[in-house]
């Protein structure tokens, strides 16, 4: 009888189907009548409940297909032994025992080897039986040999019978990571055991038992053992009567343990493969004392007694154990560690490195290197440190302070998903691997082991591979912080009695940490770190910290001299050092900032209190422009002396720069970075170099609102004709919301009289109080100074400051000139009497979106502007091809391109009509004005323009264009964009611009 056609889609649901590709067909055969008879393929239906049961436990198999190919070969296996028996003895106890199937089935569809065992035995499935008080089976890694028969096939069966339980209780949640770890490790050790009295019983008549001890090594010996591993060993006799029947065990026990289990590998001995098997342990010691190498030390770290004579084991480490807690001590101990990772590194095959879990970046290794190394520096006067496994220790590093909390659960995690995947990639085939497939099928059968499952929008896969991607980035960062700072370099020279940083610890590592003048760093920290008063204690605290942060900067003196300026000023005050202290990331934020920017060491340097912004998130997100303006205008109303409010309004502007820079310069520091969160609770990004208009509109946002209460201060100390309106109108970057660090401000100055006023006392009053505004402004203070610029009115610096409403209109009717128009494009009301603003950009709107667009010759006179700007205005000596402004696709050439699509279509398309240039462009693109290609290039040019020059700016603490091609600026650039390699960033500025510049030559010659 044919199959139905629609058996093989029912089997779908169970999960069938999906390794095999065939949509269930193999299946309905293996479960069918001449199958095991748990599938009716007419009716569509299991047989009864129990093959329902069994079917559903199948379904949640890592492989559904694999466990029952593997269960339908058991089953075939011991019909043959049953003569063909109609029923199944293991079906039917399936059946009946809910726990045994389970198991059974889970370890079916996880390891094709364990079910090869089991097809090839297929009465050791009784191994999972359910206990008769209902408990699971032990899974211990306990061995229980049968009696008689060869001893070594003896041994194979009852480890692979421990293995299968313990493999059992992993997959089906009985037994956690750490136990299961811990029951590998113990099983090696009684199979370890076992092949010793088997060794031992194998010498010759009338030899004396040697007394020889089997110490484990690295995973083994650290309690952590995987699925398939060498395992480890060192052989230590008694004395030097034992060697030759010690060396007999040994081989022997090798030998045993590679037929049983696994290889045992010897290597990590004195003088590795090309020494003696077994050594004394007065040879031992001997070598450790005098040839020993800093490796040797780190892998001893791990050392733990497993077999034959236990007491000698223990001796041999108690007696080295002085030696592995000085290794630090010695002068080439770090950098012996960092070469030994490097060399593993460079092990790994490229096309392997990304799906390493354990030696690639932000792998296993990377945890137990640094793990170990932290045990190294600092084990010697801690000994609650020396634990020989990795989560033990790392839980006891974080315990001591050593490492902090979040840093250590972090990789704690880190690490159990790592070693997770490693377990389910180990156990499909009982096979050494370490590597990800990169196969469909095997990488969601790994996804399904592992416990993913679909989500709405989101493959299995594609969840593990998020949480695969997120772990391996954070102990990769962890990682680097933890083992590669130069710092510990210091730290691991300080004798045991004190662990701290001293100046004369670190005398001689201060160059290598980056520091171009080491003699000056150290008066620094001599300075900082004096003394035994309690401020000095917490700076000795603080130090390694903040030193750590300025060594990754390129220029650490700046940095670590910006914090002797703020302590010096700030040392005294009960709440500075405490916050650094106690503050979370405050210490390191303080440490990137000073270390990066010129301009907020500046800014701090003038008012240190404001690194208090530094603890709060929220105090990192710029304020809102009615916020400002509400906070600058009060602060303005509570001084009667104009030069008094302007001042205060000054110093809030400064402390509003501080936030917004500071935010800046964090916002690509990983766990550093601010996350300020709205009153709603929702997340709101701080802003960041990542977003360019961001940063240009809270800055536009402050200067509207240092404007308006400086004009308030200077409206109440200048007499005017009462009605007079006067307005603020924002142009060039101010007006566009392009703002950047040291901008002026672009202005131009409205009246209105009132009417009935005379128009020479109106026009009076209102120029003094323009003057007024801008000398409040510009009076030296410690605070920066914001310069107002109003050269873009009417005739430039040879017209009046100010003009009425009326005046300007008629100018630009008469007289404007068609770059007028373009800079009008910028206009926008920023202070004053709001409907005169209103007034003045409804008046210029027929100026700047001319109805009927441009003349040809109006575009001919635009073309020839900006060739000549690009001739003239760029600096002598400047690179056009990476100066930010007027270099080649950079600001200025997006602007002029855009700003010429908008004189020549806002007119008809009001959607151009807005003051932003990104907005602007983007809605060129949508009307079909300018290609979808050539806008994204020019937002590409236009974006990473502006970013490169805010970011030179906070670098250097003052303006500057040009990008350099070397140097300490370049590298601080491109740390504050989060870039690794500058040589890789100025290939791509150069890229981008390149691009942008051929974008807007199609745009302007259009």
């Amino acid at each position: 009888m044919s199959r139905p056609t629609r058996a093989p889609g029912r089997l779908a649901r169970y999960g069938f189907g999906t390794a095999e590709g065939d949509g269930g067909a193999r299946a309905a055969d293996l479960l069918g009548p001449e199958g095991l008879r748990l599938w009716r393929p007419v009716e569509q239906e299991p047989a009864d409940e129990p093959a329902g049961e069994l079917l559903a436990a199948m379904s949640r198999a890592a492989d559904p297909d694999l466990a029952l190919r593997q269960l339908h070969r058991i089953v075939e296996a011991e019909r043959r032994t049953t003569d063909g028996a109609a029923e199944s003895p293991l079906l039917a106890e399936l059946h009946a025992d809910p726990g045994m199937r389970r198991r059974l089935i889970a370890v079916l569809g996880a390891s094709s080897a364990l079910g090869d065992h089991l097809v090839a035995h297929p009465d050791h499935c009784t191994a999972l039986r359910t206990a008769p008080d209902g408990l699971a089976p032990i899974a211990e890694g306990r061995l229980e040999p049968a009696a008689g028969g060869n001893p070594v096939a003896v041994l194979r069966t009852a480890y692979r019978l421990a293995l299968l339980r313990i493999a059992a209780a992993d997959l089906t949640g009985g037994r956690g990571l750490e136990q299961t770890m811990a029951a590998l490790s113990a099983l090696a050790d009684a199979t370890l055991a076992a092949a010793y009295e088997v060794a031992v019983a194998e010498l010759a008549e009338g030899t004396e038992r040697p007394r020889l001890a089997v110490v484990a090594m690295g995973k083994c010996g650290g309690g952590e053992l995987n699925y398939v591993s060498d395992v480890d060993v060192i052989f230590v006799a008694a004395e030097d009567a034992d060697l030759a029947a010690a060396t007999l065990v040994a081989t022997r026990l090798i030998h045993i343990c590679g037929l049983v289990a696994w290889p045992v590998d010897a290597a990590l001995r004195p003088e590795g493969n090309r020494g003696p098997l077994v050594r004394t342990l007065a040879s031992h010691l001997a070598y450790y004392q005098r040839w020993a190498r800093t490796w040797e030390f780190q892998a001893l770290l791990k050392a733990r007694p497993a077999a034959g004579d236990l007491p000698l084991a223990q001796e041999w480490i108690d007696q080295l154990a002085p030696l592995v807690w000085r290794a630090a001590e010695r002068p080439e101990a770090v950098e012996d560690v960092r070469a030994m990772r490097r060399r593993i590194i460079d092990h790994i095959p490229p096309k392997e490195l990304e799906r390493e879990i354990k030696r690639g970046p932000g792998g296993l290794r990377d945890i137990e290197f640094a793990v170990q190394l932290l045990q190294l520096v600092h084990g010697r006067g801690d000994e609650t440190l020396r634990a020989p496994g990795t989560i033990p220790a790392l839980r006891a590093l974080v315990a001591g302070g050593y490492v902090g909390r979040a840093d250590g659960e972090a990789l704690l995690r880190g690490y159990r998903f790592l070693r997770s995947v490693e377990h389910r990639l180990q156990l499909q085939g009982l096979r050494r691997t370490h590597t990800v497939p990169t196969e469909p099928g095997a990488l969601r059968w790994l996804a399904a082991a592992l416990g993913f499952t679909a989500a709405p929008g989101r493959s299995a896969v594609e969840s593990f591979r998020a949480e695969w991607v997120t772990h391996a980035t954070e102990v990769r960062r962890l990682h680097a912080k933890l083992l590669y700072r130069p710092l510990l370099e210091s730290v691991a020279r300080v004798p045991a009695d004190g662990l701290r940083l001293t100046p004369e610890a670190a005398r001689h590592r201060l160059e290598i940490l980056g520091f171009a003048d080491p003699a000056g760093a150290l008066r620094h920290l001599q300075a900082l770190t004096g003394g035994v008063s309690r401020t000095a204690a917490i700076q000795r605290t603080l130090l390694p910290v903040l030193l750590s942060e300025f060594a990754d900067a390129p220029e650490p003196d700046r940095g670590l001299l910006n914090y002797r300026k703020v302590s010096d000023k700030l040392g005294s005050t009960p709440w500075y050092l405490r916050l650094l202290r106690d503050g979370g990331p405050v210490a390191r934020r303080l440490a990137r900032v000073l270390a990066l920017s010129r301009y907020v060491a500046d800014l701090l340097a003038r008012d240190p209190e404001a690194l208090r912004l530094l603890a709060e998130e929220n105090e990192l997100a710029p304020r809102s422009r009615e916020v400002l303006r509400e906070g600058f205008l009060a602060a303005a109303a509570r001084h009667a002396d104009p030069v008094e409010a302007t001042r205060a309004v000054r110093a809030l502007r400064r402390r509003e720069l501080v936030r917004v820079a500071c935010a800046d310069v964090l916002c690509r520091a990983g766990a550093l970075a601010p996350t300020p969160t709205r009153p709603d609770g929702a997340n709101r990004p701080a802003p960041g170099l990542a977003d360019i208009t961001q940063v240009g509109t809270a800055l536009a946002d402050v200067t509207d609102a240092t404007l308006a209460a400086a004009l308030r201060a200077a409206q109440a100390s200048q007499p005017a004709p009462e009605g007079l309106r006067f307005a603020v109108i924002g142009m060039g970057r101010l007006g566009g919301y392009e703002s950047n660090y040291l901008s002026d401000a672009d202005v131009l100055f409205v009246y209105d009289p009132p009417a009935g006023a005379s128009e020479s006392a109106a026009s009076a009053a209102a120029h003094a109080i323009a003057e007024e505004l801008r000398r409040l402004l510009g009076v030296p203070a410690p605070d920066p100074p914001l310069g107002v610029d109003a050269d873009l009115r009417p005739e430039g610096r040879q017209g009046p400051l100010v003009r009425s409403l009326a005046a300007y209109a008629a100018y630009y009717a008469r007289w404007s000139r068609v770059w007028e128009a373009q800079a009008l494009l910028r206009a926008r009301f920023v202070c004053g009497d709001a409907d005169l603003g209103a007034e003045f950009e409804a008046m210029i709107d027929p100026v700047r979106y001319p109805a009927e667009g441009l003349t040809r010759e109006q575009v001919v006179e635009i073309r020839r502007i900006k060739a000549r700007v690009e001739t003239e205005r760029l600096p002598r000596g400047a690179d056009p091809a990476t100066h930010t402004k007027l270099g080649r696709g950079g600001l200025a050439d997006v602007e002029w391109a855009v700003q010429l699509v908008q004189l020549r279509h806002a007119g008809r398309v009001p959607s151009l009509r807005g003051t932003r240039t990104l907005d602007a462009l983007a809605a060129a693109e949508r009307a079909g004005l300018i290609d979808p290609t050539d806008a994204a290039e020019m937002a590409a040019g236009w974006s990473l323009a502006a970013q490169v020059r805010n970011a030179l700016m906070l670098v250097r603490g003052r303006a500057g264009d040009q990008l350099p091609r070397h140097g300490v600026e370049l590298a601080g650039v491109v740390r504050l964009l989060g870039r690794d390699d500058p040589g890789e960033f100025l290939d791509e500025y150069l890229r981008t611009a390149r691009r942008s510049r051929a974008a807007t030559e199609r745009v302007l010659n259009a």
